[in-house]
Formats: structure tokens, C-alpha cells, sequence
């Protein structure tokens, strides 16, 4: 049977804006400490620290079994990287991805960090993917179908000649932390759903520098590129709107402390 898409009311995404905000409120706690040699444990205890002092809940933590509140994957892991004691190196990548859950709804967002002084080609790594975020945002609006989401992400990258991880995909937002539709960053134009306003989506294209195959670590969460080339991540909460796509959640938030603390970012 196939599953429902729940549309959301104006002040259900007022509820998800306020999660997603917090949520990016929470990755600038996180801006503010990285660089060489914090490790993602202590990162994720800061993160945790202030999500519950805002009232609200971390959304992996324990979810499905995940142990920690952040999502931490450096350098070749693509994502679900479990925090540990392990310093993080000048010339990393670290994928951040953090949720939240607070007065019944979800938010959820992530954001490759880099640590001290990233060589060039890793750069446009994390550029092209970030801009193939926004490339699916803009397609996000009523009238396109799920396709053109897809499409729009894949074409961006395919003319970079990365890879797209197809076993990982976006996915709807709200009273649950992953609800229908799933949105995949591969696809062809004009085929899936019609998108009708009201529909809240993570879009999180997951890109590698070669190839698009992935393997899962023995931690049974962590997943890595099969060449061992780095990865990165980037992911807004959105809704869909009549005429363009709304972001719920923030990257500026984030960029403006990095900016401050004269932490490279693309």
C-alpha cells in the first residue's frame, strides 16, 4: 500500500521553520569549535547541550539505535558517521548533519565543514554539491513534478563528473523525522509526484569525488565511498511554495559565525 503524503498547514510549517532555525542555531554552535584537533565527541556534546536548553530534543539520538546527536563524517564517509575521540586534521572535511524535534515537528540540515586549509579540488567538491542543493530548491515548486528536483541536482553534478550515492536519498518532513515522499538527487525530468504547495522535503544531494559507489562500515551506520575519495553533504528543509521554493532552515546562520572566526567556507 503505498504510503501518504501529509501536506502541510501554515502553522505546521511555522512549527517546522522554528525546529529547522533551531537546528541551524545548533550547527553555528558547531562552527564556532571547529578547527585541527577538536574531535566530533566534543562537538556533539555541545550540540546536544544546546538543544535541550532550547526546549527541544536531539532527533537521532536513539533513533532506530543511533547513539549520538550528530551525525559526524569526515574526509570519505558520506554520512551516518557515529562521533568519536578522534581529532579532526588540517585539510579535513567533516560532514555535519544535525535534527531536531521540538513542539511536535522536525527539523533536519546539513553542512560539509572545512578543517584548517582544504586543498582546491576538494573546494569544488563541496561548491559543486552545494550549489546542486540550490539547483533542487529552485525546482522545488507547485506544478514540477519530484523528477525535476532530481534532475536538477544530477545535472549539476554529472557535468562535474562526480558521483551521485543513489542508495541515500532526501525525504519528507514533519511529525516524523522521515515521511513520503523520498527524494532522490537522480532522476529525469517531468516523471514522479506532482508537487503541490505545502509539501515539506529534505533535499540533501550526497556527491563523491569519484566513484558513486558506497559501502557500509561495520558499525552498521556509517557509510563511506568505495573508492575512499572524499564525499560531501549538504541539506535543507524546505516547503513547497506556488511560485518558488521556501528554505526553513539556514546556512547563513552557520556562514556568519565561520565568517567571524576566519574558518574557510564555500
Amino acid at each position: 500500500m503505498k504510503s501518504k503524503i501529509y501536506y502541510k498547514t501554515k502553522e505546521e510549517i511555522e512549527l517546522i521553520r522554528e525546529s529547522s532555525l533551531l537546528v541551524a542555531r545548533s550547527h553555528a554552535v558547531v562552527a564556532e569549535l571547529i578547527k585541527p584537533g577538536v574531535t566530533t565527541l566534543e562537538l556533539d556534546k555541545r550540540a546536544e547541550e544546546f538543544i535541550r536548553d532550547n526546549d527541544a530534543v536531539p532527533a537521532f539520538k536513539g533513533y532506530q539505535g543511533f547513539p549520538n546527536t550528530l551525525c559526524a563524517s569526515p574526509n570519505e564517509e558520506v554520512v551516518h558517521g557515529i562521533p568519536n575521540d578522534k581529532p579532526l586534521e588540517d585539510g579535513d572535511i567533516i560532514s555535519i548533519d544535525c535534527g531536531v524535534y521540538k513542539n511536535g515537528f522536525y527539523g533536519d540540515s546539513a553542512y560539509t565543514y572545512c578543517i584548517g586549509n582544504v586543498a582546491d579540488d576538494i573546494k569544488a567538491l563541496l561548491k559543486n554539491t552545494k550549489d546542486s542543493l540550490y539547483a533542487g530548491i529552485d525546482a522545488a515548486v507547485e506544478g514540477n513534478r519530484l523528477g525535476d528536483i532530481s534532475y536538477a541536482i544530477e545535472s549539476k553534478i554529472k557535468e562535474k563528473g562526480y558521483g551521485i550515492v543513489r542508495e541515500l536519498v532526501g525525504h519528507g518532513v514533519g511529525k516524523e523525522l522521515h515521511e513520503e515522499p523520498q527524494v532522490p538527487n537522480f532522476g529525469a525530468r517531468g516523471r514522479g509526484m506532482k508537487l503541490m504547495e505545502g509539501l515539506v522535503i529534505a533535499i540533501e544531494p550526497m556527491v563523491n569525488m569519484g566513484t558513486a559507489r558506497v559501502k557500509w562500515l561495520n558499525d552498521g551506520w556509517s557509510v563511506k565511498t568505495a573508492d575512499n575519495k572524499p564525499s560531501a553533504h549538504f541539506e535543507h528543509t524546505i516547503v513547497v511554495m506556488k511560485n518558488r521554493a521556501e528554505v526553513l532552515s539556514s546556512f547563513e546562520i552557520i556562514e556568519e559565525v565561520l565568517k567571524n572566526n576566519n574558518v574557510e567556507f564555500v
